[in-house]
């Protein structure tokens, strides 16, 4: 059997049902980031383990989990609360789970907005770890998300994983992406100051994995990338064939992707005053009137 772990945060639109779906394994684990809505409440109503840790990052909220709760099994899957688990895939990660030569599994997701599934404009097969042995697996920060680390081999999972990415309505998109953005910029900053283009594995790259990581360096150089992202993932892509959900879908990603220029910008060319200034400041003020 597999372990799934559940990682939530202000999701009681949503974990009934992802919890409902990860009911295939018996041993499900709940990491809230102390949220203020009902998850909580919602999600022990269930015969699941929760826990509750306060947010740092995403890698680091993984690696937390992992060293600090531990799994019924030696795998484990781990699953956001806006995901589904699928009777199909779990079938197939438990027999991935015999083979020797892999401590881990990547699984595509299948984005759904707007009731359809993106699969054009959303670079499918899109693959994530979530599939691994315990142990063999952390995670390290990367802009708003995580990358993993392996100590092993990996593989690739043929069935896929629905993820409800604006399940919670275009609002909470909006401000979830507005915080995402903050922490993108600080990435391309380092990124383009310290880090570089893999070449190889841009044109050679043995796995998805490798190839989509280094043409997302290669985006952060290239200019007018709000433009060229919504370009690429309409046209060159086929994200007009996905309808009218496939227009709405490139448009927000070219937003994200300039609402990233801008903060960028900002960190970069303005200075937030110290509180020392700002009292220094106040209080000069007050003296001239």
């Amino acid at each position: 059997m597999i372990t799934i772990y559940i990682l939530t945060y202000n999701e009681e639109l949503d974990i009934a049902a992802c919890i409902e779906s990860a009911m295939v394994s018996d041993d499900i684990i709940v990491v809230d980031s102390i949220s203020s809505d009902r998850t909580v409440e919602i999600a022990s109503k269930y015969s699941v383990r929760v826990v509750e840790h306060p947010f740092e990052s995403h890698g680091k909220q993984r690696t937390w989990m992992l060293e600090n709760i531990s799994p019924k099994y030696e795998w484990v899957y781990i699953l956001e609360a806006d995901e589904r688990m699928t009777p199909e895939l779990f079938a197939e990660c438990v027999e991935a789970t015999k083979n020797p030569d892999y401590i881990g599994y990547y699984a595509a997701e299948r984005v759904m907005f707007m009731n359809s599934w993106i699969r054009r404009s959303t670079q499918y097969p899109r693959y994530q770890l979530r599939l691994f042995r315990h142990g063999k697996v952390w995670f390290t920060d990367y802009g708003h998300t995580e990358r993993e680390v392996c100590d092993g081999n990996t593989s690739f999972l043929k069935e896929t994983y629905p993820h409800y990415t604006c399940s919670k309505g275009l609002s909470r998109w909006i401000e979830k992406h507005n915080r995402y953005s903050t922490d993108e910029a600080r990435e391309t900053i380092y990124q383009l100051e310290k880090g570089s283009v893999n070449w190889g594995n841009l044109f050679f790259g043995k796995t998805e994995v490798e190839r989509r990581r280094a043409l997302k360096d290669l985006s952060l150089r290239i200019p007018g990338r709000p433009l060229v992202r919504f370009f690429y993932m309409y046209f060159i892509l086929g994200g007009c064939l996905d309808g009218r959900a496939g227009f709405a879908w490139c448009t927000l990603q070219a937003f994200y992707e300039y609402l990233i220029m801008l903060k960028a910008w900002e960190i970069k060319h303005i200075t937030t005053p110290s509180l020392e200034t700002a009292i220094s400041t106040a209080t000069g003020k007050s003296k001239v009137l």
